[in-house]
């Protein structure tokens, strides 16, 4: 091959790379950190930082359950818009915690009303006062004791409580046509738990929560977790509540044992796994570990 031929040849291919790489890392930072995953035509999930929220689009406007953080619920806020004229007809929170409600202040001005359990309320209103947030927040407006039910288009949303778990105040939502229940972090899948004491969490009562959850749904409901460890899916079967309520069995008789074997807390929390209940793993197992001493020294 010509010399002259071969160089300008070379520089069109390497040109052609460098575009082509340039075209696929635009296209990397383009593509959005955050995942829409629909569970049928009308109602979907979203997740990106925090946990997971669960939206329905219905004739009568769309319901969102959950909102994660303020950037993250504007995400899901601009895609939803995209994909429906309908207007936002309700804001439902499964619990207090920031991960889950901080986002309520994006559907400012543009949902009538923000629905949550009446201890979940209390306790975002204690939560933004300690952390002097009460100017980013949108507080439920609705509460509720222990259901609620309406009829939203043509599917019915109800709320459960069934007592104390992860806090004092969880909600379990149910789109009761689609057999869908959002647990909210009444389950973490295969996750070690956040247990908070200070909101009036129980372990003890969590196990009772999901007995009830069990006993008030079928087998065939798809169950929506707020979180899942690294593999394993923010959505499951009775199957994934039956083996976290295992784990939380577990982990209350393994701390009890320890006590009475006359283990410090220090001494408890540097376990590296729960007996029985091992398929949780990785961090965070101080949690537990610590809310389970508490509790049981209390």
């Amino acid at each position: 091959m010509d010399r002259k031929i071969f160089i300008r040849n070379s520089a069109f291919t390497a040109a052609g790379l460098l575009l082509a790489q340039k075209n696929l890392l635009a296209s990397f930072f383009q593509t959005p950190a955050f995942k829409i995953k629909m569970l049928n035509k009308e109602t979907g999930i979203f997740t990106e930082k925090g946990g997971t929220i669960l939206f329905s689009f219905t004739k009568d406007g769309i319901v969102v359950i959950d909102t994660e953080f303020p950037e993250q619920s504007q995400h899901l806020i601009d895609e939803l818009k995209k994909q429906s004229d309908q207007p936002f007809r309700l804001v439902i929170n499964t619990h207090h915690h920031g991960d889950h409600s901080s986002g309520n202040i994006s559907f400012k001005g543009i949902v009538p009303h923000v629905l949550a359990h009446e201890n979940s309320k209390t306790n975002q209103q204690v939560s933004a006062q300690k952390n002097k947030t009460e100017d980013k927040q949108l507080y439920p407006d609705q509460t509720y004791g222990s259901t609620w039910c309406e009829d939203i288009g043509k599917e019915n949303f109800c709320l459960h409580y069934f007592g104390a778990g992860h806090t004092n105040g969880d909600s379990l939502v149910q789109l009761q046509k689609a057999n869908i229940v959002h647990m909210g972090d009444l389950l973490f899948n295969r996750r070690h738990p956040f247990v908070d004491r200070s909101a009036g969490a129980s372990m003890k009562n969590w196990i009772t929560v999901l007995d009830k959850t069990l006993d008030k749904f079928n087998k065939r409901t798809t169950y929506i977790f707020g979180h899942a460890a690294d593999g394993y899916d923010v959505t499951g079967t009775s199957e994934d509540l039956k083996a976290f309520r295992n784990y939380l069995e577990k982990t209350l008789t393994f701390v009890e044992g320890e006590i009475k074997a006359g283990k410090t807390k220090d001494e408890i929390i540097k376990a590296t796994a729960i007996p029985g209940a091992e398929e949780w793993k990785g961090d965070g197992i101080d949690r537990p570990l610590t809310a389970a001493y508490e509790e049981l020294t209390a």
